[in-house]
């Protein structure tokens, strides 16, 4: 279904809520989405199809791409799973003792990083594959971000790095790391974004800031959406963020200002990725409940292809 010259829905989308997507590492033709449906789906997005599906026990909370070749996937049952996409064999890797909420590819130091609820983080060496070190959190582990050879983790109660508390008052949703490595950028439930610097010189810290969006006057009153997802631009160091108002938008974190906000989605923004080359955008339209169990629009998948007058820094 075309949505527009630039945007396309894919077809064969889960049945269910929609968690994570992400690109193939080195080319915008495949897509990997993990499912509350309990499946991993891997997409030919070019072509609009499905190439293959596989499953856990329960709901999958989060995917990621080892390489073009190999997905890893993890959630609710706990087990952490390696998929060969060639071959379609999967590994049982490992598993926590929770659920796995995050799962990530540290590409410098060449192990898998997951992050569960059982307030642990943990390292995989995908070569053999085995379990590589675990490193106890203050408390669950709500999300996760690579940044060269550092980790960035956000916990629940606003935890970040567990050095530092979040500078937003309300829970963490979601943390990505600017692609030349920094800072990183956090949301929060309550329609905030915070731009944040790793180094810790005084004159560097001057340079964070946080910003309101993600927010809609209705009949007058001021609504305030969750913000559940980020993802950068690889090239300009942009980031979209996607939000429970169902909107996407583009910022430029260096000149303060947004960049686009495209057409409004059926629900909320669960999840956002670009791919490597920032040419097409990938938006999972999902349902996150947050009123409940109510009737909601489909979950949708949209693909938009991307130009510099949106992404690029003015």
């Amino acid at each position: 279904m075309m949505t527009g010259s630039n945007e396309f829905k894919l077809n064969q989308t889960p049945d269910d809520g929609i968690s994570s997507v992400k690109f193939s590492p080195n080319t915008s033709q495949f897509l990997l989405v993990s499912s509350w449906d309990t499946t991993v789906r891997l997409y030919d997005v070019p072509a609009n199809t499905m190439r293959l599906k596989y499953q856990h026990s329960g709901a999958v909370l989060d995917c990621a791409f080892y390489d073009p070749t190999h997905a890893w996937s993890g959630g609710l049952d706990q087990q952490l799973k390696m998929h060969d996409l060639n071959t379609d064999q999967e590994n049982l890797v490992g598993a926590h003792d929770a659920p796995i909420r995050c799962v990530e590819y540290c590409p410098e130091v060449n192990v898998m990083v997951t992050g569960s609820w059982d307030q642990t983080v943990k390292l995989w060496d995908p070569r053999t594959p085995c379990n590589a070190g675990t490193f106890s959190q203050p408390e669950k582990v709500y999300t996760l971000s690579v940044s060269g050879d550092r980790l960035i983790v956000g916990t629940a109660g606003r935890r970040v790095l567990q050095r530092r508390e979040s500078s937003l008052k309300y829970q963490t949703r979601c943390i990505r790391a600017f692609p030349n490595k920094q800072g990183y950028v956090l949301s929060s439930i309550e329609g905030r974004v915070a731009v944040e610097y790793l180094d810790p010189s005084p004159e560097i810290q001057k340079k964070k800031y946080a910003f309101k969006c993600h927010r809609l006057k209705e009949n007058n009153i001021e609504q305030i959406y969750p913000v559940n997802a980020i993802s950068f631009h690889n090239v300009h160091n942009t980031f979209a963020t996607g939000g429970s108002d169902g909107f996407v938008n583009i910022w430029d974190p260096f000149n303060k200002k947004r960049l686009c906000q495209f057409h409004r989605y059926p629900t909320s923004i669960a999840s956002l990725a670009f791919s490597n080359d920032g040419t097409t955008l990938a938006i999972a339209s999902s349902y996150m409940y947050e009123m409940d169990d109510i009737e909601h629009p489909e979950d949708g998948i949209y693909i938009r292809q991307v130009t510099d007058a949106e992404t690029k820094p003015k």
